[in-house]
């Protein structure tokens, strides 16, 4: 097994980006030979040791927002944010000396972690927006995203990952309002240009309420773990 090491956050979605339209997910290098490759299990929970410092082994991250749950992910999601980051495409200076070649191995490996993350049961306790069902905020963040979200992410924030569209749903609320923040003021850039025209002009609290929605939409059963005190069998 590699070493442990603190790993930041490799997902939430279609980052902000200052490149031309289409720039977003051009493909190429690493991504497109990690998208052919064969997964192999065993290096993939080897690659995710590497990760479980920050993500846990469970894959559930941090409810404080401090490290998005990756668990359950779409695969090509998580190979191209793995990739832009790699790549330089996306900031994040924290994570990147760990998801170095050197560190983590090549294009098969983000193969390998990629499969492993996406196939990893959810938390079904994440960290929840403040606003429960029936609240004005909680009913204007639901009309928000009825609105502007479903036409990527889907009606319930399940994401396509196909068209490598992150799933959302089941995210925790600090990490996932940081990330729409980033996104709206122009902080990540290896963004879905759609995705930054559509939020362009969304208030700080239009943001929360929209987020604390996303927060509290429910994954299917079967992409949960059985309950908040699993724990993965890879790494007992």
């Amino acid at each position: 097994m590699k070493t442990t090491h603190t790993l930041a956050a490799l997902v939430i979605g279609v980052g902000l980006s200052a490149a031309p339209a289409l720039a977003w997910n051009e493909g190429g290098g690493e991504q497109d030979e990690a998208l052919h490759m064969t997964p192999n299990h065993e290096n993939g929970i080897e690659v995710y040791e590497v990760c479980s410092a920050c993500h846990l082994p469970e894959g559930w991250g941090q409810s404080d927002g401090t490290f998005p749950q990756l668990a359950g992910q779409h695969r090509k999601v998580l190979i191209k944010q793995l990739a832009d980051i790699r790549a330089l495409n996306r900031d994040n200076p924290t994570m990147y000396p760990f998801a170095l070649p050197s560190e983590i191995g090549g294009p098969q490996s983000i193969a390998d972690v990629a499969e492993y993350i996406s196939r990893l049961p959810m938390n079904p306790e994440p960290g929840l927006g403040p606003w429960e069902e029936g609240t004005p905020e909680y009913e204007k963040g639901k009309a928000l995203y009825d609105k502007n979200c479903p036409q990527c992410h889907g009606k319930n924030g399940e994401g396509d990952g196909d068209k490598y569209f992150p799933r959302i749903q089941g995210q925790h609320y600090k990490y996932i309002l940081r990330q729409f923040e980033w996104i709206r003021d122009g902080k990540r850039r290896n963004a879905n240009p759609d995705m930054v025209k559509q939020i362009s002009e969304f208030s700080d609290d239009d943001m929360k309420q929209v987020m604390n929605y996303v927060s509290r939409q429910k994954p299917p059963k079967e992409k949960l773990a059985p309950s908040a005190d699993w724990l993965n069998p890879d790494f007992k």
